[in-house]
């Protein structure tokens, strides 16, 4: 009834985990970017179909995952979530239902340098990746790429692990890449930034994440998140301003 799709790029400290928290699942298809860590090999010993590919950008690469697929039913994870085995009993259910929607949100508890971070916008945060794979496509996009389900769409209650940034180094690189893609991303809407722009959103940010939706109850982490948010809000629109942006697909995981 059901089939994986997961990308990857050098991911063997992630995909262990992430596999053997699937060993319930029908099949799973692992997409890599040619690793040069022996993930593709440490996948495959771990039952899952392995196609090594070129990146294509996040959304196209994660297409082609889906299209290799063989079950009704399509999961898609990254290599750094985890299935618990109250969502994967919540899984099973839904999808044997006759008058289930074609897709569903599944809530994502983030753990931040070990710790789950429970405020400021950093959970429940719901994503729409159960879906039947006739139904289910991810939007192309220079990052954050969408899923779009073609029909109805539930929500779960159980949520999946997501241990991403295991540390303050991977995090600010990561930014710095991810924000040269959304000023990509601004210019391809034809957005405009303007002196108020970089001004008064990145606090805005800030004062979102850490005040309005409880950052503070975080501790130093939640300060820390809430400030680099605001920098990589002033960042992406600096960058567009300046046009120091990355040409589409041309980015790796």
């Amino acid at each position: 009834m059901l089939s994986v799709a997961i990308i990857t790029k050098n991911e063997t400290r992630n995909i262990e985990d992430c596999l053997k928290s699937l060993s319930w699942a029908d099949d799973i298809v692992v997409v890599d970017q040619f690793s040069e860590d022996g993930t593709a090999d440490l996948a495959a010993g771990l039952g899952a179909r392995v196609f090594q590919e070129p990146w294509k950008g996040f959304a196209s690469q994660k297409n082609s995952a889906i299209e290799k697929t063989s079950r009704p039913w399509v999961l898609n994870l990254d290599a750094d979530e985890r299935i618990t085995p109250a969502l994967r009993d919540e899984i099973r259910t839904v999808i044997s239902r006759q008058d289930s929607p074609e897709g569903y949100y599944i809530p994502r508890k983030n753990f931040f340098c070990g710790q789950w971070i429970r405020h400021g916008g950093w959970y429940p945060d719901y994503n729409l990746r159960l879906f039947k794979r006739s139904a289910g496509r991810f939007e192309e996009r220079a990052v954050h790429e969408k899923m779009v389900v073609k029909g109805r769409t539930g929500y779960l209650k159980h949520p999946m692990e997501h241990h991403t940034y295991l540390s303050v180094a991977d995090y600010l690189e990561r930014m710095e890449r991810y924000s040269r893609l959304a000023s990509g991303e601004i210019s391809g809407r034809g957005a405009w930034s303007r002196w108020h722009t970089l001004t008064l959103r990145p606090p805005f940010t800030f004062l979102s994440m850490y005040l309005l939706q409880r950052g503070f109850l975080d501790g130093t982490k939640g300060f820390f998140l809430a400030v680099s948010y605001a920098y990589y809000t002033f960042l992406k629109y600096y960058r567009y301003y300046e046009r120091d942006i990355e040409p589409q697909g041309s980015e790796n995981i």
